[in-house]
Parts: C-alpha cells; sequence; structure tokens
C-alpha cells in the first residue's frame, strides 16, 4: 500500500513469476465507523495494477472511533450484524468491480446477544453480500476448542459453492485455551480438518501462515508439502 520503495519492488519482482493473492486486516467490515475511504482507494490501485486472484479480509471489526484496535474483534451473531456486514461487504465490492473472499476469525469470546452459530452467520453473509469465503482451518479448530463445539460441524453446514480458499497455520494450546498465534508447525489436528475440507471443497488455494518463530524457507515448503502429502494419504 505505498507508492514506492522496496516493499512495492518485491511484489514487482513476484508478480513477474507467480499467481498472487491480497490478504487485509484493515477494512473493519464488521465495524461501525464509515469504511476508510483512503485504505479502499489506495487497495483499488494496488489491485488495477498487479491483478489478484484473491482479494480477502477478515469478517470482524478493527476501529471505533476512529482509532484503529489493531485486532480482530468478533461481531455478534445476530441478524442485525448480517444486514450490517452483507452492506458494507457489498459496498466495498461494488467500489472494487469484483468479488471480495471473507475470513472466519478464531475466537476468545461470545456475545450473549447472539441468536445463531458462527458457521450460520459466516454463510448467512456469503449468500447476502453474494461475496466468497476463506475458510481458515486452523480458526476453526481454535474456536472449536475455546467454545466447545464439533471443528467438523463447521464444515458441513458452510456452502461448498462459496469457498475460495484455505489457511492453515499453528497456534499455542495451554490445555484450557487455544490461541491463533501463528507460530507453530500445523499441528494434526489442523492437517486432519484440512484433510476433511478438501474432501468437501475440493483442491481451493492454500496459504500456509507463520508470523512468528519463522524458519528457513526450505523448512516452510517441507511442511507444506508434508502436510499436503498427509491430506492424500488421507484421501487414499
Amino acid at each position: 500500500m505505498v507508492a514506492g520503495g522496496q516493499p512495492r519492488a518485491v511484489l514487482e519482482e513476484v508478480c513477474e513469476q507467480y499467481p498472487i493473492a491480497f490478504h487485509g486486516v484493515s477494512m473493519n467490515l464488521g465495524g461501525t465507523d464509515p469504511l476508510d475511504q483512503a485504505y479502499l482507494d489506495d487497495l483499488k490501485s494496488l489491485v488495477s495494477r498487479f491483478q489478484p486472484l484473491i482479494v480477502s479480509d477478515h469478517l470482524c471489526w478493527t476501529r471505533h472511533g476512529g482509532h484503529h484496535l489493531h485486532d480482530l474483534l468478533p461481531l455478534p451473531y445476530t441478524e442485525e450484524a448480517i444486514d450490517h456486514a452483507a452492506r458494507r461487504i457489498d459496498a466495498v465490492q461494488e467500489f472494487l468491480g469484483r468479488q471480495i473472499l471473507i475470513e472466519n476469525l478464531s475466537s476468545y469470546v461470545e456475545f450473549n446477544s447472539s441468536e445463531m452459530p458462527e458457521w450460520e452467520f459466516l454463510s448467512n453473509i456469503a449468500e447476502r453480500a453474494d461475496c466468497l469465503l476463506l475458510l481458515d482451518i486452523n480458526n476453526i479448530v481454535v474456536s472449536a476448542h475455546n467454545h466447545d463445539y464439533a471443528p467438523q460441524h463447521y464444515l458441513e453446514n458452510v456452502p461448498a459453492d462459496r469457498v475460495a480458499q484455505h489457511h492453515v497455520a499453528g497456534h499455542s494450546d495451554d490445555g484450557a485455551l487455544k490461541i491463533d498465534t501463528h507460530d507453530h508447525p500445523v499441528p494434526d489436528l489442523v492437517k486432519s480438518l484440512y484433510d476433511d475440507a478438501r474432501g468437501r471443497f475440493g483442491p481451493v488455494p492454500v496459504c500456509l501462515e507463520r508470523d512468528d518463530n519463522i524458519p528457513e524457507l526450505d523448512d516452510l515448503l517441507q511442511e507444506l508439502d508434508g502436510m499436503m502429502a498427509y491430506a492424500m494419504e488421507q484421501s487414499v
């Protein structure tokens, strides 16, 4: 999101060799502050220049009262929140001239006002806004543990024709709580659920996320190859 410099030069070089996906954390699709038009202007310029296969952000709120909170905060699962988020997603898609993907969060609290489970909330928004889904497999494992539901039930109740990408990652686990830290290798629970996801949604693009304790690239590629091999073995 800059006019030039090293980040832009690296992106230019990467785009000459690979298809790319844009993934953001700042759209504030669930917030009540107005959509950040300057941010969207910069994003549209970047999308126009690099033509990514995928543009995605999170189904959450990140700002309030003009302040960026630097966290991905959950929404209450209500009809009012569905209408609100769907209108904002529709406005973003209209401005960008393309469908976007929305990602499910990892969550640690629940709202007393919620009227439905998360997978129903996510699915209803996707249908109402006519957007696509980035289904984060690690986030499902984390949230399922924290809120005591079966992660497979989440997969079974998401519309297959809306899922266009997966994320996988590692997390921290103290027994009582799982936290989406992106600083561990992908655990077997996530690998297993990813195998289930491949069976339901097909071979959509997958991104291995690692934000801390980052190993060498060769090690990351081996982990990704191993995860794919695991999924293939389980499918045989």
